[in-house]
């Protein structure tokens, strides 16, 4: 079963390509981007092994997080179809 993870990520290398680490993440499984270096993906990969898999496009000097989650707790302030996104896939976890 997919469980959906956080990602957030600061890269602190000026002139740093987030194509990147953009299309690692993507590749993850289903995601939603709901701000700027946050990530919300569905996968059923392990926090461990999706750190495994973007540590190859990160510097030494640059942070990951990623934090397995219950869509069905979140709350904030985000657009619409971010929500939606959310809702949609809260629904699996009751």
């Amino acid at each position: 079963m997919s469980k959906m993870k956080l990602v957030t990520y600061d890269l602190n290398t000026p002139g740093q390509d987030y194509r990147v680490i953009h299309e690692a993440i993507k590749s993850l499984g289903e995601w939603c981007k709901p701000m700027e270096s946050t990530w919300l993906i569905n996968t059923n990969l392990s926090a461990n092994q999706i750190s495994e898999r973007l540590r190859q496009c990160l510097d030494q000097n640059d942070r990951l997080l990623i934090v397995e989650i219950d869509p069905s707790t979140a709350n904030g302030w985000l657009s619409k179809d971010v929500w939606e996104w959310i809702q949609t896939r809260a629904k699996l976890y009751r």
